[in-house]
Formats: structure tokens, sequence, C-alpha cells
């Protein structure tokens, strides 16, 4: 059960993310970051309708659409899911067509061409975690699905005219982890691959692996370019947290294989995962990375890095 514990913290802290207030920030371009709503939530905006990527907690749902039409009265075309947990895929099922909550909504319920129902876009390993087999059993309807789900590296689409391509980040925060770059506003919005002020979650239990998280890092610094003095540039929405440029990236990028580093030096020295955080090889990051609303403490980050290493991963 220990090795699920940041997953809980973070399911936990739904409560204190309920109390806070859900806010509007623009970003660059057509894009905003909508907070509050417990994972961050990117909106594009734009003639043709709006595009969220991840839509926030179950809970937080309502509060969430109010925000919006404060910006926009459009219609709500398409979510992008960025990976599986609650957080972030719990208010799709409000969003959806069929929901009894918003099926009086015209402007949810059908795209202006078309008549097309919104779609929701993730990969097929967010798609495979949201349904849970049942045999040989029919299962029951579900709303909220990714109905667009990919199993190729990228998936592009043209929106409010703007090229926007979604990556798969295999094996790095979870197994179905997307990130989506919308490529006219020089936004790219990362899930929780990327998290200023808090170490990142490493579910191993849901196919995330450090090694793969460190390969989505060094992919996202391919993508930014930063702007004159390395400030501005491409701005990137975070799972958590604030507006960030390429520099946050860089100094998140190489903690993250720092702490690695660290930790397989040790298991190479055939040290025990106890003796290894023992060490309290986070120590001087702790005071950036750790807070009272840290939903990763640092020794779970180091058993996730051990775990992860352990296994080839």
């Amino acid at each position: 059960m220990r090795n699920l514990a940041p997953l809980f913290s973070l399911i936990l802290l739904a409560g204190t993310i309920h109390a806070q207030q859900v806010q509007m920030l623009p970003v660059q371009g057509s894009v905003y970051m909508l907070t509050g709503a417990g994972g961050n939530i990117t909106v594009q905006t734009g003639k043709e309708g709006l595009l969220l990527v991840d839509s926030g907690l179950a809970a937080k749902q309502a509060e969430v659409l109010a925000e919006i039409r404060k910006l926009s009265s459009a219609p709500i075309l398409y979510i992008i899911n960025t990976h599986v947990h609650p957080d972030h895929v719990g208010g799709n099922e409000g969003f959806s067509p069929r929901s009894a909550t918003f099926a009086g909504d015209a402007r949810n319920n059908a795209r202006i061409e078309g008549d097309q129902p919104l779609r929701i876009i993730g990969h097929e390993n967010v798609l495979n975690r949201m349904t849970t087999p049942t045999g040989k059993e029919t299962p029951p309807p579900q709303f909220g699905l990714p109905q667009d789900e990919y199993a190729t590296p990228f998936k592009d689409l043209r929106f409010n005219g703007e090229g926007i391509v979604i990556y798969h980040e295999p094996k790095a925060h979870t197994d179905g982890d997307s990130i989506v770059f919308f490529r006219g506003s020089d936004v790219i919005s990362t899930g929780d691959i990327f998290t200023p002020g808090g170490y990142p979650f490493i579910d191993i239990e849901r196919g995330g692996s450090i090694n793969g998280e460190i390969d989505a890092l060094d992919h996202l610094l391919d993508l930014t370019i930063p702007g004159k003095t390395q400030e501005g540039g491409t701005y990137i929405v975070p799972g958590h947290g604030r507006i960030c440029d390429e520099a946050d990236l860089v100094e998140f990028r190489d903690m993250v294989v720092i702490i690695r580093d660290r930790v397989r030096t040790m298991m190479q020295k055939n040290m025990t995962l106890a003796q290894i955080e023992a060490a309290k090889l986070t120590m001087d990051y702790d005071t950036e990375y750790i807070s009272a609303n840290s939903f990763v403490k640092a020794n779970e980050f180091v058993e996730a890095i051990y775990r992860s290493l352990a296994a080839g991963k």
C-alpha cells in the first residue's frame, strides 16, 4: 500500500483543492490557463469554438464551466486528456454531450459544423485504464471516456486556425501521458510530467518510470525555445503550478536527473532502499519542491526512482 501513497495523497488533497477559487489566466496567443480545478486546465479559444486540455476534478466542473463562460460562450468541441488521474479527467463526464448535467446546453451538444458531439481525445492507455474489464459481460454505458483515442507516437489537428500536435510520452508520469503543443500560440501543456514546485509523481502502478519521465522532459526541452535573455519565448502550462518558460523546465529536468543519478549510484553499491532514504538525497532541493500542498514527499519520490531502476525502467 505504501507504493500508492502519492496517489492517495493526491486524492486527499482534493478536499483542499475543492476550496480553492477557479481562476482563468492568459498565457499567450489564443491559450489560457485555468487554475483551482484540481490539475491545471488549458483553454484554447477562437472562432470555431473552445478546446480544453484536461477537465479537472468532477466536483469542480460547474465552477470550471462558469469561469470558461466568462471568457467565451462558444461551444466546447474538444477535450484532450493528458493522463488518467481524476484531477485531470474527472470533469469529462459533466462535459459529455450525453451527460444529464449539460444535456440541455446546445453549445456542448453540437459542433459548429455537422452537428457532431464534443470529442474527447486521449492515448489508448488512458481509455484502457478508465474502463474496467468485466469478463464476458457487456460493461454499462460510461460517459466522459476518450472516444478519439490514438495509439501512434503523435496525433495532430487544426482548430481555430492553429496547428495542434499531441505527443505520446511513453512510460513517463504514467503510460498514457500526452503533451499538447499549440504551435501558433507557442504554448505547451504538459500534464503531470512537469510540476514546478513539487517533485514529480512517477506512477509505477500505471506504467510510469523515471527514465521515461526524463525522456519526456528532454522532449519538452527540444520543443521549447526561449525568448531574449532566456525569458519568455515558449510558455508552458504544467499539470500543477505556475505558468513557466524553458528556464523553469531546465531547472526541473536537471533536478530529476541529479536525484535519479544519486539513487542509481547508491544502488550500484548494493545499498537498500532504507539506506538510500536515510541518506536524504533530496535535501538540497526540498525547500523548493516540498510545501504544505505537495502530494509527493521526498522519500516517495526516492522510492519511485528506486523501484523504477530496480525494474530496469
